[in-house]
Formats: structure tokens, sequence, C-alpha cells
């Protein structure tokens, strides 16, 4: 191949030759690794597959693995199969746990207020108003998780939140009544103002009361109850239209920078079209429940009791005026303006 050269020249010119060869092979490699190694996110949600927040991450997966041909593969846990619930979320992210999940956005109000603006009692009362109220909000959400690391993808509304109880409620004397589980610090508070004994608990632990007979009611949504089978212990749902709630899903943002930039927009768009989905499932979503939970034998109060709403209402004024003062101004303008429409 070298022909002439003396020994010392050949041996050297064939070293070199060698030597290059192994460059190109390392070009190669590290060109081609990239397209062909797979990302892994472990995703959860304290709430069980058929439930709103499961049916989400489910979708999330599907559209993920499609729009990224399988680079990024999302597996999720359901029904808080890793022991982590929604307020416990973000620091099992940030420890590596997880990558992320889809958190009940009022048990994550202890990172920053503003992410239970959508639990604040009697704000929203229709899907129209709750959407356009989370569009405004989407800004403060990504800001307080984004201090934490996570990312913000998706955010799922709930429908309204209604009381499962063991007996009928007539009014607003039958609230002192109630061993009640509450879904975060807000809605422990009003419920306590309007004389109900009542605390946040994480479904799980909130199942096992139920199942111990230490409480008697439940504040939460048809699609909540039903997920759970709350039918089993409380045969009565009163529709007292309480709040329309969400739950945000975040990656930690570590996770989603280590992807190439057409991987990230891909991740995005998947997280849009999910929203999306989320956003037209919930327009059938009570019917559905309340047939769903009438089959099971429970009785649907609705509309509520005139007495107990406005009992509930009266106790809502200053949780909300103290959630005001420590979300700050954007965020009660985001309230003021909810409050309008």
């Amino acid at each position: 191949m070298f022909p002439g050269l003396p020994l010392p020249m050949l041996f050297l010119a064939k070293r070199i030759r060698t030597l290059l060869v192994l460059a190109v092979w390392a070009v190669f490699v590290l060109s081609v690794a990239p397209a062909t190694a797979q990302v892994t996110w472990r995703m959860t949600t304290e709430y069980p597959q058929n439930n709103i927040s499961g049916i989400g991450l489910t979708t999330f997966a599907s559209r993920v693995a499609e729009r990224t041909h399988g680079f990024v593969t999302v597996s999720n846990a359901f029904d808080n199969e890793l022991k982590i619930s929604s307020g416990e979320m973000p620091r099992a992210a940030q420890d590596g746990r997880i990558a992320g999940g889809d958190a009940f956005a009022g048990a994550l109000s202890g990172i920053n207020p503003v992410l239970g603006l959508s639990t604040l009692p009697f704000l929203v009362q229709s899907v129209d108003v709750a959407r356009a109220t989370n569009v405004r909000a989407r800004p403060l959400y990504e800001k307080a998780l984004a201090a934490r690391g996570l990312k913000l993808l998706y955010v799922t509304i709930w429908p309204a939140t209604g009381l499962w109880s063991e007996r009928s409620l007539e009014g607003a004397g039958d609230l002192p009544k109630l061993n009640l589980r509450a879904y975060d610090a807000n809605s422990s508070e009003v419920m306590r103002a309007s004389g109900a004994n009542a605390q946040f608990l994480p479904m799980d632990t909130a199942i096992a009361g139920l199942k111990e007979h230490r409480l008697n009611a439940f504040l939460t949504s048809g699609d909540g109850g039903a997920g759970r089978k709350l039918w089993d212990f409380l045969p009565h749902f009163t529709a007292i239209n309480y709040a329309m709630p969400v739950s945000i899903a975040f990656v930690r943002s570590d996770a989603f920078a280590e992807l190439s930039e057409p991987m990230q927009r891909e991740v995005l768009a998947a997280a849009e079209e999910t929203e999306q989905s989320q956003l037209a499932l919930l327009a059938n979503r009570t019917s559905e429940n309340y047939a769903r939970m009438r089959d099971n034998g429970v009785r649907i109060t609705e509309p509520a009791p005139p007495s107990l709403v406005a009992a509930l209402r009266k106790a809502a004024t200053s949780a909300i005026a103290a959630w005001e003062t420590q979300a700050g101004t954007d965020a009660a303008a985001i309230v003021e303006w909810a409050r309008q429409q």
C-alpha cells in the first residue's frame, strides 16, 4: 500500500492510517448515538388510570411516543403505586425518584399560593370561565414550577367539586355533622369555617380514614369519587359546584433540557394535544360520571340546598381574601377578572 517506503516510515504511515480510521469511526458513532438512544420518563399520579388525571398521563405517553418515534418514552404509575402523593411529587422529581407527574394543583400550593388558584371556592361556575382563568394563570403556574426546577407540560381541568356524604345533606345545619376530607389547605379552612370538621388529606390516607369510619364525607368531584368507588361508603352526592380545580403535569427542567430542540418541540406539541384532548373529555365528563354514580346507587342532589351553599359562600370570604394577600397582585387580578364573568 506504501511501496518504496523504508520500514520505519512504513510503520509510521500504517499507524497514522489506523488512527485516522479510528477517528472517523468515533465521529460516526457520536453522530449516530443521539438518534438511536432512548429517553424514558417515569411519571406518576395518585389517581386511578380511569380518572381524568390518569387518562391525561395515558394520552400524553401515547402522543409523545408517536411524535418522537419512540425516542422519548413515558412510563406511567397510577393509583399512587409509587406512594408519592401530589404534594410530594415536586420533591420526588428533584430527588430523581420520578421524572415528573400529574399533581392535583391545590396540593402544590405549599410551593407557591398561586398554584391553589383553581381551588378557590365559587370562583368559576363553567368550563369556559375555568379555561379562560387558567389560560391567564398559566404564566404564574410556569414561574412557580420553574423556581423548583420543574417544567409545566399541560393542565387538566376537573369536573366541578361536590360533597360526597354518608347521609343526605338538607341544609347548612348538616355541616357540623361532617368529618370531612378536604383536598387542600384552602378548602379545609373554608369547610372548618362553615362548621364542618375538615382536614386536608392525600387521597390514599383519606380512603383509609373512610374505611375505618373516621370520615363520613369527601370534598371531591364525581370524577374523583367514581374513580375511587366512594359509593361503597358515601351514597350521597350534593352538587355544590364548589370549584373546578386543575391538575398540573410537569417534568424536571433538566430532563427536558437534555432533549434536542427538535425533540423538545415534539414533546411540547404532545403536551398541547393532551391538554386539548382533556378539555374535550370534560365536555361530557360530568354527565357520564353522574350516570355511573346513579348506576351504583348514589343519590345526587342538584341543585344543592340554598342554605348549604350560602353558608359555604360566607365561610369562603376570609379564605379568599387571605389567599389574595399571599399570592400577590397578579394572581389577585385574575381572581377579580373571574369574579366579573
